[in-house]
């Protein structure tokens, strides 16, 4: 059994929720980056010791949030040891906008991912784009590079679409997939 982290920042609940459903779907442990971009004592120590991690902050102005900023600067540590290399590596990410930018956020973590060594997963899901999809349906954002979700602005985390959490469920579940064929 593969060892699953996923390691988010959340500013107002949203990213946290959907942090709570890619770990149901990866059976992961939840590690939060706190409101000053730090993580909690022995931390570090978890994500060495992952097979895999997949990362979460929310799209703000068109990247991640400061704190995950700063916990990425942070694992320059990590890196120059090369503790995370050849990991198993995903991201996801929320904001009030249907686009919003959020492509932009999962870039910055691929490019994290890739400055560690690490291998990225991707969605793996077929898009929801017929004529006849709906909002509620999975994948509807249609993101490849990593899970999506959008809350409008003056919407609380409680709703959060339901569909949008499927997607990050099923992305957690793909990725516990893969990690598990890696480390067999």
């Amino acid at each position: 059994m593969s060892k699953v982290v996923v390691v988010y920042h959340s500013g107002y609940g949203h990213t946290q929720r959907m942090a709570q459903a890619v770990a149901q779907g990866a059976d992961a442990e939840l590690l939060a980056i706190d409101a000053d971009g730090n993580l909690p004592d022995g931390g570090w120590d978890v994500l060495d010791a992952a097979d895999a991690i997949i990362m979460g902050s929310p799209t703000y102005m068109g990247s991640v949030s400061w704190q995950f900023k700063k916990f990425a600067d942070a694992s320059s540590k990590p890196w120059f040891a090369q503790k995370w290399k050849d990991k198993i590596a995903a991201g996801f990410t929320n904001s009030a906008g249907m686009n919003g930018d959020k492509l932009a956020t999962l870039n910055t973590m691929f490019t994290l991912a890739m400055q560690h060594g690490m291998i990225w997963v991707s969605q793996g899901l077929m898009p929801s784009n017929t004529k006849g999809a709906q909002r509620n349906d999975v994948n509807y954002l249609v993101s490849y590079s990593g899970a999506i979700a959008q809350s409008p602005s003056d919407a609380g985390a409680q709703d959060m679409l339901p569909g949008d959490l499927e997607t990050a469920r099923l992305f957690g579940e793909r990725v516990a997939s893969v990690a598990a064929r890696f480390t067999g």
